[in-house]
């Protein structure tokens, strides 16, 4: 769908408000948040008040195609340098060609609009044709007054109230214009506020996680050479310690054992925040892997009276996960368990509901209070009076985790009576419709269809991006698989001229960061049909929520 809705000409700072009206109503009508109707009203005021302020009587037009919601405004002379610049902040994109300033604000996907309803709808908010009829009635009305003599008094009067009534609403479009410019200056001075606090606040993170590395790894050598000193020191064959100093040595060692644990999760934590936690998918046999966690955490219980029990007769035989990562989320919310935990039993369990598994541990520990619930994924928070050994990162870290593999996890707790933490991940198999895989070795965009087998409904194939941009142009496709590396039109260029509709997966063998555009990014060396079911059904979760 590509259609001009209406257009105007903008004379004077009446011709902006209303310019300023129409535009922020389109957005309205097509669907646009909040904020990007703010944007859009302020940036066509601050051109068109530019232009009119020049002498200029620029025409806006409104399109709306199957994307985008593009302004054009065609001056009459040189496009004033002002309002180019703060209308710039406001659109997604902004070019000048000429006398022609081209704006344009990303439309939300699926919204479908009628433009000849829009059209009429704007006619009640299009002043500017009431103003065009007045000019056309003052010269009827001059034309009448040569042919009228004996109307000319009336007429005069008539006049006269015309001009006073004109004058008060050009004083109070002037108000409102001076009072618009100056809340469409407060509106673009806040955007590239919230810009460079959102820049400061992405540096302030990035740099909190390298320091957390820098710091961890520079600190695991010398504990784990304490550790192993003191352990060499309260060997028998060393030479006997008299019981005070075997005490002593054994404070350090403990204490260095806290600190190593404490160093490796703040490790742990900075690489799940830094996306430095590589995800590798397989279809994992899960009563399995809760029969090794049970043997695992057994001996944590020492000599309290706690008995663990694993449950897994919902559990399904396999699930398409990262064994590594589950078995790290589990092993820590089990840990988490058995600590607070002085009697009773903690329970392993896991079931299917639907397309997903809920893997839950349960204590009869002693309880969080609800008002404490969400601040224990708070890092390094420990709930006051129940403070126990530990560093306060592991149901962040575990939390962050679960996230990485596309699931969810959620604390339930009542003090005394104990405390149930519930991980639900997705088990569905992947399915998409049609798949367009784009690469110019023939053989490799092979093996990819037969790794799409069972998944797709249908793949057909590109050499290069041009095919691929006539193929999305006269058919439907689902998803693109494109590679880098092409001939004639190469993946980078592929991605910006793909329609936002269309999620894209780049499967390549360079050694390149996800480009922005991608979905996801995996290498040709390491692909699997796991991995490629994995990254699909992220994107298809992504789509839905």
């Amino acid at each position: 769908m590509t259609g001009e809705i209406t257009r105007m000409t903008v004379r004077d700072p009446a011709g902006v408000f209303a310019a300023r009206q129409v535009g922020r109503e389109l957005a309205i009508e097509l669907g646009l948040e909040h904020q990007d109707q703010v944007r859009v009203a302020a940036a066509i005021s601050e051109v068109s008040r530019s232009a009119v302020v020049e002498g200029q009587s620029p025409t806006v037009v409104f399109i709306a195609d199957d994307a985008d919601l593009v302004i054009t405004v065609t001056m009459d002379g040189p496009p004033p340098a002002d309002g180019i610049s703060a209308a710039s902040r406001l659109m997604d994109s902004l070019s000048v060609t000429g006398p022609v300033v081209r704006m344009s604000k990303r439309r939300p996907a699926g919204i479908q609009v009628d433009l000849r309803g829009i059209n009429d709808r704007l006619t009640a908010v299009f002043p500017v044709a009431a103003l065009e009829e007045l000019r056309r009635d003052n010269e009827d009305l001059m034309s009448a007054l040569e042919d009228l003599k004996q109307q000319k008094d009336r007429l005069l009067a008539l006049n006269a109230e015309l001009e006073e009534t004109n004058r008060g609403v050009m004083a109070i479009y002037s108000q409102l214009s001076d009072e618009l410019e100056q809340t469409n200056r407060g509106v673009v001075a806040l955007y590239a506020e919230l810009d460079d606090k959102s820049e400061q606040l992405r540096q302030a993170s990035e740099a909190k996680n390298r320091f957390w590395a820098n710091v961890s790894h520079e600190l695991r050598s010398p504990l784990n050479s304490i550790i192993g000193l003191t352990r060499l020191l309260a060997e028998p064959g060393n030479g006997s310690l008299d019981p005070e100093k075997q005490y002593q040595v054994d404070l350090i060692r403990n204490s260095a054992t806290n600190l190593l644990t404490l160093v490796n999760d703040l490790l742990d934590v900075a690489k799940a925040e830094s996306g430095q936690i590589q995800i590798d998918p397989t279809n994992v046999n899960l009563p399995a892997l809760l029969g090794r966690l049970r043997a695992l955490v057994r001996p944590v219980t020492g000599s309290k009276p706690i008995e663990i029990v694993v449950d897994d007769t919902g559990a399904p035989g396999t699930i398409l996960t990262d064994e590594v990562a589950l078995t790290g989320i589990l092993r820590n919310l089990l840990s988490n368990a058995i600590k607070y935990t002085d009697t009773g039993e903690v329970r392993l369990s896991a079931r299917t509901g639907g397309t997903t598994v809920k893997i839950s541990v349960a204590d009869t520990g002693i309880g969080i209070p609800a008002s404490q619930g969400d601040r224990v994924f708070e890092e390094f928070y420990q709930v006051p009076g129940a403070r126990r050994e530990g560093t306060g990162l592991g149901l962040p870290y575990a939390r962050k985790l679960t996230e990485l593999l596309g699931g969810e996890l959620a604390l339930t707790s009542e003090p005394g009576v104990g405390t149930t933490v519930v991980v639900t991940l997705p088990h569905v198999t992947p399915t998409v419709g049609t798949v367009l895989v784009a690469d110019d070795d023939p053989g490799f965009r092979q093996v990819v269809c037969g790794l799409l087998t069972g998944i797709a409904d249908r793949v057909i194939e590109a050499g290069d991006g041009k095919e691929v941009l006539a193929a999305v142009a006269d058919q439907h496709i689902d998803l693109v698989l494109a590679d880098l590396k092409m001939p004639s039109m190469d993946g980078y260029a592929l991605l910006e001229r793909l329609p936002v509709s269309v999620p894209a997966i780049v499967i390549t063998g360079l050694n390149a960061d996800t480009p922005p555009r991608a979905a996801g990014l995996l290498r040709k060396e390491e692909l699997t049909r796991e991995r490629l079911a994995f990254m699909i059904r992220r994107i298809s979760r992504s789509a839905h929520d």
